[in-house]
């Protein structure tokens, strides 16, 4: 049973495949994520920087976030390249 974890510990029969585990790791990040984008919200104002698009028309409102776009690219970036580092 390749890639197959098993934990000698616990249960014997406890098996957790690595798309599983991947899987449960991205949800546990994307829940942090949401927790520090509402928690954060009130003191970083993405998308409403300077260089943020609104346009407005009548009952229509358009947003092209272009900074907020490129600063959490640089995030994201910056966060690929210390893992990788880590490695």
């Amino acid at each position: 049973m390749e890639g197959y974890t098993f934990s000698k510990k616990r249960n014997r029969w406890f098996i957790m495949n690595p798309v599983a585990k991947a899987i449960i790791a991205a949800g546990a990040v994307l829940i942090v994520i949401g927790l520090l984008w509402q928690l954060g919200g009130r003191y970083i104002p993405l998308g409403r920087l300077p260089g943020d698009i609104v346009v407005e028309k009548g009952g229509f409102r358009l947003y092209v976030p272009v900074v907020t776009c490129l600063l959490l690219s640089l995030a994201a970036s910056l966060v690929m390249y210390l893992l990788r580092l880590l490695r």
